[in-house]
This record gives C-alpha cells, sequence and structure tokens, in this order.
C-alpha cells in the first residue's frame, strides 16, 4: 500500500468502529418519532450518505452549544436516526468562518462527493459560495475566498448529476421575491457557465400564497430523476410561516421548462407541525427506500429555533400509465415510525 493512502484508509477505519460501536448502544431500535429522534437544533438539513455513513449539515441554529452560526457543524450517523456530536474537524466545524469569504449569515449548506474530493455549495451573506476539503467532516477551505457573484445577492444551492454525468446548479436569486434559477456548471464543478443561466419557477400556486407571513417564495431546491422524468421538490411560503412546505415541478429536461404538479403540496403543515419544509432527500442503509430530511418549527408557538425530522417518500403510479408517478410524503409525523 502507497504510504499516502495509510491515513485516509485509517480515519475511516476508526470513524467506522466508532459509529458502528455507538449503533450498538441502541440495541435492537424498530422505531424513531421526530419528537426525540432526530432532535438536533438545525435548519435547511442537507444529508451526505457516503460509504454507508450519513454526514449532516445545516443552517445553525442558537437553541444548543451544539449549532454552529458562524461556519457549518457536521454530524455523523449509520442509520439516519441516531446522531453524533458534532464532528467537524475544527471543533466540530466542517467549516469555519475564517476559511470562507464572508462571516456571517451561513446558511443552507450542501456537500457532494466528486472525483476524489468533497465539495460544499453553500450561502454566507447571501452570496453563493464554494469550498473543498478532502473528508466529509471537512475542514472545508475556500481557496479563492471570493462568492461565485459578487454583485448578485443569491441563496439556497443544490447540485443534480445527471445519468450522463453533466452537472447543474440550482439557486435562489430575489427577482420577483424568491425564485429558483438553474445553470450548467463547469467540469470541475466550481464555478457556473453564465451563458446558461435559466429561470425555473417563481410563487404560483395558491397554497404559496399564505396570509400568515405573506411572501413571494419559492426556495430550498432539491431535484432527483425517476423513469425519465426530472422531479423539481421546492418549499414555499415565509419560512416563519406555519404554512411553510413542500411541492414539486416535472420536466422533462433538468433545465425545465417546469410544470408544477397540481396537487402541491407534499408536505406541509397539520395540527402538530408546523413549518416543515428546505429539505433534501436520501436513500435509507439499504438503498430500498427513499427519505425526505426537513425542518420545523420549535413548536406549535415559535418557529425558531427550527429543529430536524425525517420522513418517508414514494413514487405512487398516476392513475394514467402515461403519466408520471406521482411523489408521496409521509408526513409530518410525530408519531412513531418505523426505523429506514
Amino acid at each position: 500500500m502507497k504510504k499516502h493512502f495509510i491515513l485516509p484508509v485509517l480515519i475511516t477505519a476508526i470513524l467506522t468502529a466508532t459509529l458502528s460501536l455507538q449503533s450498538t448502544t441502541y440495541g435492537e431500535q424498530t422505531s424513531y418519532d421526530n419528537t426525540s429522534q432526530p432532535p438536533k437544533y438545525i435548519a435547511d438539513p442537507h444529508v451526505l450518505k457516503h460509504n454507508g455513513i450519513y454526514y449532516l449539515y445545516g443552517t445553525g441554529q442558537s437553541h444548543t452549544e451544539e449549532t454552529g452560526i458562524n461556519g457549518f457543524k457536521v454530524y455523523t450517523s449509520t442509520d439516519l436516526v441516531n446522531w453524533s456530536k458534532p464532528m467537524g474537524a475544527k471543533n466540530g466545524y466542517a467549516l469555519s468562518a475564517e476559511d470562507s469569504w464572508g462571516d456571517k449569515m451561513f446558511w443552507a449548506p450542501e456537500v457532494i462527493f466528486h472525483d476524489g474530493k468533497f465539495i460544499m455549495y453553500y450561502t454566507v451573506q447571501e452570496h453563493l459560495a464554494v469550498a473543498t476539503s478532502d473528508s466529509p467532516l471537512g475542514p472545508f477551505v475556500q481557496k479563492v475566498q471570493q462568492p461565485l457573484h459578487l454583485d448578485t445577492l443569491e441563496i439556497d444551492p443544490h447540485v443534480f448529476i445527471d445519468s450522463d454525468g453533466k452537472a447543474y446548479f440550482y439557486f435562489v436569486r430575489f427577482t420577483n421575491g424568491n425564485e429558483i434559477w438553474c445553470a450548467q456548471l463547469s467540469e470541475d464543478l466550481m464555478s457556473i457557465k453564465e451563458d446558461t443561466i435559466t429561470w425555473c419557477i417563481g410563487q404560483e400556486q395558491q397554497w404559496e400564497k399564505s396570509e400568515d407571513y405573506p411572501a413571494k417564495v419559492n426556495e430550498g431546491a432539491f431535484v432527483l430523476k425517476h423513469k425519465g422524468w426530472y422531479y423539481l421538490t421546492y418549499s414555499a411560503n415565509h419560512f416563519k410561516s406555519n404554512d411553510y412546505g413542500v411541492g414539486y415541478a416535472l420536466a422533462k429536461s433538468p433545465m425545465g421548462p417546469w410544470k408544477k404538479y397540481e396537487n402541491n403540496p407534499i408536505l406541509q403543515s397539520n395540527e402538530d407541525v408546523h413549518g416543515a419544509g428546505h429539505h433534501c432527500l436520501v436513500k435509507a442503509p439499504n438503498d430500498k427506500q427513499w427519505f425526505v430530511v426537513y425542518h420545523t418549527h420549535c413548536d406549535l408557538k415559535r418557529a425558531q429555533p427550527r429543529k430536524l425530522a425525517i420522513d418517508r417518500m414514494f413514487f405512487a403510479p398516476a392513475s394514467n400509465p402515461k403519466d408520471p408517478d406521482i411523489l408521496v410524503v409521509k408526513g409530518p409525523t410525530i408519531t412513531p415510525q418505523p426505523m429506514p
């Protein structure tokens, strides 16, 4: 074995052993619920699944010392339910402010693994930035400390890599309210092909026009491909609104044009949970079942600090077999649910 491979392999082995030991302490756990597990106070969650381990990143909340404000902490799990303490390389942080352009308003990070390195896309001071690391635990460092667009306010980055290897970047601009845009990424995934920037969706459907916090908001995009269709899932309404929720739009191309599902939303508040939204989608440990990982309001009276929740998602056949399958979320839940 070459010398430079020894340390990464050793670190992975130690981390895997630690997480395996952690998971065994829960015994034969058969269920979880979103009131006690997962209990993390975090918003805009993103989960990376890599080599059988889940890594959770998100917007820090000020409720506990575990959450980060000037950067992003990272938590680990083997079952998508029981999460570690902050595990980032810098005192629990995967990315710290000193390694980034900007020093406040760190929101909505997303991490992907590409060409042997980990890439973090994130919002800082309402600008988009990109940092890299050799480990999902960080430290993520922005080698050139500047945002993607210095003169344009943008938030909520998301990357989708199609089956042909082409990479697409989704983000929010404050045009007619919060609207979702997309573009192709460069071959190294570190910059945008500026001439491909395209508008995707904005406020349109009636459910997106909640009156408790009036605002034009479509944000938090997450894209997946299923049976030749592209599903652009997104959140609508002000995040403080009780009606903050998730819908989706469909297209035959990752650049659109997009048509919203007529029976949106697919995830929204009920009498037990408010503010369910800004999500990511990830497979269960057996890779057979989809889960939506999202945040909710702290409780029925307070929006913040927002907290983590997970629920099952699946595709249901449409009544007309020529139509695309319907995306369904079983949630939001607070009752015991089977383990992933």
